[in-house]
């Protein structure tokens, strides 16, 4: 098939999804271009696997300080610029199109009338799953950013949900994991901020990945501009993870068995919601602002809880070819029988566990809005 798939660029998470799912379908035969919108081109890194592929301005967000900021948001946003994008895309032979919460290309396959299937969190909130901060603007927005007829929506946990767990890279081994290294990852934060929070703790040592030009050592605290390969090196040899609480990386942490402390962004619904299922789940820890003791508290745990999801973006890579899209319950099914949670985790149809299915199953849990 000859693909249009579209990438939200605003997010590390949606690159690394996409990354993997684009590689398998390229290995399986399909001719793949790529469309990147919401972040500058010089702020992309390791696209080699998104080849062919251009970079459109797209929508995107604006923060401060780790809050949203609607007015700025809107005030940024470039709409003549956005469906002239849409409007001048040549989508003549495409078969199919692919959006990881991408605008542009959910529309493409509007205009066009294209099938079109939506991979991501995000799609995750068109179903039963736990919800905080319910803001009605917010929601709209999860469901109208970039809609696609067919959905495939990720999560740590199935919820009696017809969705799938995380696409999860293939990740490197690293070195021997060092029991008092911390990965930091906290984009939308100050750096001001989080060196103010993790300057007390110095029998730690923080690596900390941000927006930067060059690394800087500040004592026990190491700075590092972003950068795919040290990044996932990083956070194989740390035993545990302090980030927003975006879905890819806390993902990705689960995998590898990392303690987890999330701050949700203030004011994004979504965030908000993971930061609330994780803690439900029993799978990390939760802030709701930079708070020392917290921290504190967190270093003082043990290990994290390890789940080990199975190669999620090989089953889409399947479901996709065999083009019957309407129904992912099947898909969902296989994927959650290959998911192992350990005892001290809430099962999701996976082959061990200890404790029941959350309320979410029965539809009876506040925690949770309607589809």
């Amino acid at each position: 098939m000859r693909i249009l798939y579209g990438v939200q660029g605003t997010g590390n998470g949606h690159l690394s999804r996409s990354r993997e799912i684009v590689r398998r379908l390229k290995q399986d035969g399909h001719e793949v271009r790529v469309i990147v919108s919401g972040r500058p081109a010089e702020r992309l890194w390791d696209m080699e696997a998104f080849e062919p592929y251009r970079v459109l301005p797209g929508l995107t967000f604006a923060t401060r300080r780790g809050r949203l900021q609607p007015f700025r948001t809107l005030a940024g946003l470039n709409l003549a610029r956005f469906y002239r994008d849409i409007r001048l895309e040549d989508a003549r032979g495409v078969d199919l199109v692919i959006t990881d919460f991408e605008p542009i290309t959910a529309r493409i396959a509007l205009r066009h009338r294209l099938p079109a299937i939506g991979i991501g969190h995000q799609y995750a909130f068109h179903y039963r799953i736990p919800v905080a901060g319910f803001d009605p603007f917010a929601w709209f927005v999860l469901r109208r950013f970039a809609p696609a007829r067919h959905r495939l929506g990720l999560h740590w946990h199935s919820f009696g949900q017809p969705i799938l767990p995380p696409v999860v890279p293939e990740l490197p081994a690293g070195g021997p994991v060092r029991e008092r290294c911390i990965l930091v990852y906290l984009p939308f934060e100050e750096l001001e901020d989080i060196r103010r929070l993790l300057a007390p703790f110095s029998g730690w040592e923080f690596r900390i990945h941000h927006h930067l030009e060059r690394p800087l050592d500040e004592g026990h605290l190491r700075w590092r501009p972003l950068g795919r390969a040290g990044f996932l090196r990083a956070l194989a040899e740390s035993a545990g993870v302090i980030t927003n609480a975006g879905f890819e990386l806390a993902s990705e942490a689960l995998q590898l068995g990392k303690k987890i402390l999330v701050k949700p962004l203030s004011g994004q619904m979504e965030q908000l919601s993971n930061a609330r299922a994780l803690a439900l789940l029993g799978l990390g820890e939760v802030m709701n602002r930079l708070d020392g003791r917290a921290v504190e508290a967190f270093l003082r745990r043990p290990g994290g809880v390890r789940v080990r999801y199975p190669d999620v973006a090989a089953h889409i890579a399947r479901w996709i070819a065999g083009c019957s899209w309407e129904d992912p319950a099947d898909l969902a099914r296989r994927c959650w029988e290959e998911t192992l949670f350990p005892a001290e985790a809430v099962p999701a149809g996976g082959r061990r566990s200890a404790r029941p299915l959350i309320p979410a199953e029965s539809g009876s849990s506040p925690s949770c809005r309607p589809r």
